[in-house]
């Protein structure tokens, strides 16, 4: 299950590449440019499927998750959004304009950069690195913390959405894992102890 959720947000990442294709390919049918074929009926059911994965996995990592909120006092922060946003969003630049999915060699080469770029991915637990955050209006920050009933500091990397301003402050956080976190607006607060 743990897998399927982390290749979802994995899908999430790209959904702004993904959206941008679409539009490329939408709009060179319209010109008459392409015709409806088996590739690019391919490439149309692709897309739309990478999208309404992409959706479903941040919905299902935000929103769904079965972890308590975690009662944290944020020591240090230091906002990191732009160290990874446009390294992404050229790759992003790089496949969407010029390529060309109307061509079988091009279609496979897609696909198999996007494998191997995932494998890196969830290998490496990149999971902070979703430029549709950032897009969404999230902020990415590495954080050095303490549990409020704790003394050991630790660090994460989490979201937040908005700008992250006060420090020895007081927040809920849900920590999935050190790398892909979201503070929590409203606390997820229940009565036993945590």
């Amino acid at each position: 299950m743990t897998f399927i959720k982390n290749l979802l947000l994995y899908i999430s990442a790209f959904m702004p590449m993904y959206i941008l294709i679409l539009i490329k390919l939408i709009v060179e049918i319209f010109n008459d440019n392409l015709h409806f074929n088996v590739l690019n009926t391919l490439n149309l059911v692709t897309l739309i499927s990478l999208i309404s994965l992409g959706v479903i996995g941040l919905i299902w990592n935000i929103h769904f998750e079965k972890e308590k909120s975690k009662e944290i006092i944020i020591l240090e922060k230091k906002n990191i959004t732009d160290q990874h946003f446009l390294g992404y969003f050229s790759l992003f630049v790089f496949f969407a304009i010029p390529l060309d999915l109307a061509n079988m060699s091009n279609y496979c080469i897609y696909v198999a950069i996007l494998i191997l770029i995932g494998i890196v991915y969830i290998n490496n637990s990149l999971y902070y690195i979703n430029p549709l955050l950032n897009i969404l209006g999230y902020n990415f920050y590495t954080i050095t913390y303490r549990e409020k009933d704790s003394n050991e500091q630790r660090t994460a990397k989490i979201f937040y959405r908005g700008t992250l301003i006060l420090e020895n402050k007081t927040y809920w956080v849900k920590l999935k894992n050190i790398n892909f976190a979201f503070i929590d607006k409203k606390p997820n607060i229940k009565k036993d102890k945590f």
